[in-house]
């Protein structure tokens, strides 16, 4: 058969076609790094595994820190909370010695009035309780100076010496969590 001058003729082995045009190609098997210049060899296994490895270290001490960051968030809610409800108790106190005071001057009168501020008083010593401040108004006791404050001596034949006589304003709240000291007077050491 004869041939045309516009045939290509018969293909030459080892040659391949040109890609049509708008073709993609495909990608290399080891595409180069971004941070590799261009024409270096292609990054060996072991240098991806590298990588990740270290990518995988920050990764995990990223988490180790928020977790860290998390526990830390929470002890300081915490204490501000507690900080917060101290300061708050703190200022009813004032509140609670008026009602004391109402009540100490009424004396043995039982009208409803009294009966009422007496009501009012014992709702403010339980709030103050479910916060987590215990009253301390205890005579007879051995004075501790971590829960008493000592307004006076006093000879009391009575009373051993050394012992909370009378209380004069009483105390809430136990170590730390103390908002005040009750304010006693002792009796007398020989």
């Amino acid at each position: 058969m004869p041939m045309h001058s516009g045939d290509p003729g018969p293909a030459v082995s080892g040659q391949t076609d040109p890609a049509p045009e708008g073709a993609v190609s495909p990608p290399p098997e080891n595409p180069p790094r971004p941070d590799q210049p261009a024409g270096a060899d292609a990054p060996a296994e072991g240098e991806y595994a590298a990588e990740l490895r270290e990518l995988e270290d920050r990764w995990r001490r990223a988490l180790a820190d928020l977790d860290n960051l998390r526990k830390r968030h929470t002890r300081e809610l915490e204490r501000e909370r507690t900080l917060e409800r101290s300061r708050t108790a703190a200022a009813f106190l004032p509140v609670l010695d008026n009602l004391e005071l109402a009540l100490a001057h009424a004396g043995a009168e039982g009208g409803a009035v009294v009966e009422g501020v007496r009501a009012v008083r014992d709702q403010a010593v339980n709030v103050l309780e479910l916060l987590g401040y215990q009253r301390h108004a205890e005579t007879g006791v051995a004075f501790d100076p971590a829960q008493h404050e000592v307004i006076g001596v006093v000879q009391d034949p009575d009373a051993p010496p050394g012992t909370v006589v009378e209380v004069l304003r009483p105390g809430y709240g136990d170590g730390e969590r103390q908002l005040r000291p009750a304010a006693v007077t002792v009796a007398k050491r020989e």
